[in-house]
């Protein structure tokens, strides 16, 4: 599930006994906002001394290695040089994703362990503040070991209805918009029509 409190609050009260695992999408999001706050805060910093370094380079450092352009693999390699603390922000999320490769939950751990000790000690506020929120659900997190799942589907589906809701400007009642979500979901075939549209 979503790490937000008041899911977690509410699960643990209507079923005590239930196994919690985080979603690692929503783990990953809230890295990538702190790795892009670093971001912001030392262009904010640089632009002061009117070094405009870090303009245009947000999705460089919050893309994976390989889904980088070659243009952006380049400045990429050009920023690294420079020692930027954002730098050290995109080495550290790129050293978190190993932590998912893990099969085994006591080799996770232990890898874990070493990530939030580096985390803590980058002398970066917000991926110090990350790694607290980690060892604070470590345990659920550590879940996924247990229960490999996600909220993929979960937030694919989501997003389907969205864009349901959305393709019509709303539905004055929810049966007309339930009929179209399981015509979406269900992918059957558009209708045949007396009308042609060109």
């Amino acid at each position: 599930m979503d790490m937000l409190p008041g899911y977690e609050r509410a699960v643990r009260e209507c079923v005590p006994h239930a196994l919690i695992v985080f979603d690692k999408f929503h783990i990953a999001q809230q890295l990538m906002r702190s790795v892009d706050t670093v971001r912001k805060d030392e262009a904010r910093r640089l632009s002061e001394q009117d070094i405009d370094v870090l303009k245009k380079t947000k999705y460089i450092w919050l893309k994976n290695p390989e889904n980088l352009t070659e243009g952006q693999r380049v400045r990429l390699s050009e920023l690294e040089k420079l020692n930027l603390k954002v730098n050290r922000a995109y080495l550290l999320k790129e050293a978190f994703r190993h932590f998912w490769d893990y099969t085994y939950r006591a080799n996770a751990e232990k890898y874990l362990d070493r990530w939030l000790w580096w985390a803590t000690h980058s002398r970066l506020e917000p991926m110090r503040d990350f790694a607290w929120m980690i060892r604070r659900h470590k345990k659920e997190i550590l879940n996924y070991f247990k229960v490999p799942i996600t909220n993929a589907s979960v937030e694919g589906m989501n997003r389907k209805a969205k864009v349901v809701s959305q393709r019509a400007y709303g539905y004055r009642t929810f049966g007309t918009f339930q009929l179209a979500l399981y015509h979406v979901m269900g992918d059957l075939p558009m209708p045949e029509t007396t009308h042609i549209f060109l």
